[in-house]
């Protein structure tokens, strides 16, 4: 007989499924997308692949996960990425919708469980004195001011509050931690430049992996929030002046060109009178999952990944930081 998804399992109950249940679901979202230009594009995203994950620089403007109003996102793309594998990518961790940059998928249900454990672990270390991080993400942001000091430890607590329309939510640093609410986070910063136009552009170490993290702390910690913040650095942008474009910068990358999915390339630099959100995953460090794998599936299995070989993946700057870093460079 079938069952529903409120039954319940007993011990010695067995379940049948079709044997092509997994191919025809993932064959039927790649049928949906033939456009051959929207394949080559999601293809030209991946930055490395194996067996166990899918590395991908993820264009500003692109969601990461569907909701309502979203019609593609990066977890209904997923299928595209795969030729003829019968599972569909899965998210293992988000990245905001106008950040870029490295951006992690697993290809099977196995290095997607080692993934999320990877990153839980990571939080629970950071909060842990002497343990060494298994998992390292660099971000690259542009912050409207400058730090006081050119580099430190940022822990400051973030709790969610709801805004006086009573449907809008966002985080704040909250100085107490007796709420259930209350999150401790973590982040490091390095002052990269100093520009005299009154910005400064940083490198940003997440120790833990809290939503809005970095932006949060960059505005409300540091009091430095992040160009194009438009929700946690607000006032910084109420009297926002575009800056001129050097002459040695050929305009012609300042032109907005049509990409697949409504993205747009081009625009959104310092030269513009409404940027896009200057924060960028530049590099993560993690193990070898595909070595994990074969570790768990090993009679010998062993939990512990800290001796695995690291792997380092690099994303590049999406066009509107790098010309905005263009810009601010000293004459």
């Amino acid at each position: 007989m079938q069952v529903s998804a409120k039954d319940e399992l007993l011990p010695g109950d067995i379940l049948f499924l079709p044997a092509n249940i997994q191919e025809s679901s993932v064959a039927e979202k790649t049928k949906k997308f033939g456009n051959k230009n929207e394949i080559d594009f999601l293809r030209s995203l991946e930055i490395y692949k194996d067996k166990a994950i899918i590395v991908l620089n993820k264009p500003p403007g692109m969601p990461v996960q569907g909701g309502v109003g979203i019609k593609n996102s990066i977890d209904i793309l997923a299928p595209m990425f795969e030729d003829d594998s019968s599972e569909a990518p899965r998210l293992v961790h988000r990245l905001d919708r106008d950040c870029s940059g490295v951006l992690v998928l697993g290809r099977t249900q196995l290095s997607t469980s080692i993934m999320h454990a990877i990153f839980r672990e990571k939080t629970a270390d950071a909060l842990s004195y002497g343990t060494q991080q298994v998992l390292q993400r660099k971000y690259v942001a542009l912050v409207i001011g400058r730090p006081r000091h050119p580099k430190g430890l940022l822990s400051a607590p973030l709790a969610k509050v709801v805004l006086q329309d009573g449907k809008s939510e966002r985080l704040t640093v909250c100085a107490g931690s007796n709420t259930a609410s209350v999150q401790d986070a973590l982040t490091e910063y390095r002052v990269i430049e100093s520009c005299p136009q009154g910005y400064t552009w940083i490198e940003l170490f997440p120790r833990t992996g809290r939503k809005h993290q970095l932006r949060v702390h960059c505005a409300e910690v540091l009091g430095t929030p992040i160009v194009g913040d438009y929700k946690y650095g607000r006032q910084a942008h109420q009297n926002w002046t575009p800056l001129p474009i050097p002459q040695a910068i050929d305009e012609e990358m300042f032109k907005r060109r049509k990409l697949p999915f409504g993205l747009a390339l081009g625009g959104g630099s310092v030269a513009e009178g409404q940027p896009q959100l200057h924060l960028h995953c530049k590099q993560m460090i993690l193990p070898d999952i595909s070595v994990a794998m074969q570790r768990l599936q090993s009679s010998d299995a062993d939990h512990n990944f800290s001796d695995l070989e690291k792997l380092s993946f690099v994303a590049p700057l999406p066009l509107h930081m790098r010309l905005s870093w263009e810009i601010l460079k000293p004459v």
